[in-house]
């Protein structure tokens, strides 16, 4: 007899229906998998027999087939656990028929409990865009399923409870929609930041405008404790931006069924050591790395300098088109990576070029040697760099802190809205994701703006990106006052970033 069950599998961060296809014939007993199963996938077949003794079952003393169609995709993992048994099950006759738009997805223990998988997410998203109307998923996935609209979520920590469920001897009641917990606010705040308000002011702008921001200066000065406290005067991500950043950290194995879903914008900060492939991604099939993992976040890279050459030029496309896609022998595949990138350095190697105390020890040639380990095309990226100086002891000494990061987040919420409303219909959330070929509907200039710049141009011998770059600034310089027009001293402001 023959037994079709759905299920889903991951290509990415894009989930895709599998059908789990199961046969037994005549002949010497075997159990054969095919349609292009990993080891993983292959190994089911102990653990998938291991359970159903294990819970009761006769297993079938046949040549048994299970195919996973499409036969052409490559499936990975042991989410073909459960939908494999209970395939078997049909097929013998020990359940009855399953409607085909019922999914399921799930690892084995050897007892026959259920064990959580990654990537629920995506997956639950696809068998609802596929037409399933019910998904079975272990229990400790249940509240990451059940964010999906639409599709009926039935979590078990037991392969028994399902088998009770479909018989009708014990119904499980469905998943209910999953309501975040109150936020507590951030606990890294602007407020306990002294001084430094010429910095604070740069990332106001930065976070107003969604622009990549560079902060250089000697060490203890504050760069890596004002970075940190950036996502708390972001604006809160809407329920698409969390869906979809949620579904690169469910892929990842990230989410918990505490955490089923991001609520507060991404922070990543890999260490000065990483490899290239894990900032922008690797394994046979590409797995997101830090770079998608920063989606609609901040990436921040403490130590700037300090990283592999060749990890830091991975930076260059993703920073530009706010997506990466990576080609491997299984195929290629695009991550979404649209994030703010937030770098921090010394000027110098031994940290102290520039600091009133004169204790710095490098020569002119070892400085130049260390900044030169950014390139001239990363750097002409970042739209705004500016230097953390060191804190007087008046400052450090001076009682209260500054504002408060919750009425630096209005203000630029408030920008963002402003951005939003212009580009509206477009698909641009703030100026930093404004398309070259718009940049001059949207950032006109009257005379005495482009004489200004033009004059900077050629002082500066700047680059056509870097002129774009200037206007988007501008444009959020003016959006921060609430100026519907471009004026010269938001053209000075944003060319004074460019140190």
């Amino acid at each position: 007899m023959v037994s079709s069950l759905g299920s889903l599998g991951l290509f990415g961060i894009e989930g895709y229906s599998v059908t789990v296809e199961s046969f037994l014939g005549q002949g010497l007993p075997a159990f054969d998998i095919v349609g292009l199963p990993d080891t993983a996938v292959r190994e089911s077949r102990e653990r998938v027999r291991a359970a159903m003794k294990s819970c009761g079952f006769d297993f079938p003393q046949k040549r048994i087939t299970v195919n996973l169609a499409p036969a052409d995709t490559r499936k990975e993992g042991p989410i073909y656990d459960l939908p494999m048994l209970l395939g078997l099950l049909v097929a013998s006759e020990q359940l009855t028929p399953v409607p085909a738009t019922t999914y399921f997805i799930g690892e084995l223990a050897l007892t026959g409990e259920l064990r959580p998988v990654s990537g629920v997410l995506p997956m639950a998203s696809a068998a609802k865009d596929c037409g399933a109307t019910t998904l079975f998923v272990p229990l400790k996935n249940a509240e990451e399923a059940s964010l999906i609209e639409g599709l009926t979520v039935y979590a078990a920590a037991h392969v028994a409870e399902i088998t009770d469920h479909l018989r009708g001897v014990k119904p499980i009641p469905p998943v209910g929609k999953y309501v975040p917990p109150a936020q507590s606010g951030h606990i890294l705040d602007f407020s306990d930041v002294k001084g430094q308000e010429g910095v604070k002011r740069a990332l106001e702008i930065a976070a107003g405008g969604g622009h990549n921001i560079l902060l250089a200066g000697p060490p203890g000065s504050g760069k890596s404790m004002l970075a940190r406290r950036l996502p708390s005067i972001l604006p809160a991500m809407s329920r698409n931006e969390a869906l979809e950043a949620s579904k690169i950290h469910s892929v990842s194995g990230m989410l918990t069924n505490d955490h089923p879903m991001l609520y507060e914008r991404p922070f990543r900060s890999p260490h000065h050591t990483v490899s290239p492939s894990g900032l922008s991604g690797g394994g046979s099939v590409p797995r997101p790395g830090e770079i998608s993992l920063a989606h609609n976040g901040v990436l921040f890279l403490d130590e700037f300098p300090e990283f592999d050459r060749r990890s830091l030029e991975t930076l260059r496309q993703p920073t530009e088109d706010g997506e990466i896609t990576l080609t491997r022998v299984a195929g290629s595949l695009t991550y979404p990576s649209r994030f703010m990138l937030v770098c921090a350095m010394n000027p110098c190697r031994c940290g102290w070029h520039g600091h009133p105390s004169g204790r710095c020890t490098c020569s002119q040639s070892q400085i130049d040697m260390y900044r030169s380990r950014i390139s001239g095309p990363l750097l002409d990226r970042i739209d705004i760099r500016i230097e953390v100086p060191a804190l007087s002891y008046d400052e450090l000494s001076r009682r209260g802190g500054g504002e408060a990061s919750s009425v630096i987040q209005a203000r630029v919420e408030r920008t963002r809205e402003i951005a939003r409303s212009r580009y509206e219909g477009r698909g641009i959330e703030c100026n930093a994701q404004l398309p070259s070929p718009l940049v001059q509907e949207f950032c006109a200039l009257d005379d005495a703006c482009s004489k200004l710049i033009r004059t900077a141009f050629d002082r500066l011998s700047m680059t056509a990106r870097s002129y774009d770059r200037i206007l988007r600034l501008s444009r959020t310089i003016a959006d921060l006052e609430m100026s519907e027009n471009i004026a010269t001293h938001h053209i000075a402001e944003a060319l004074q970033y460019r140190g």
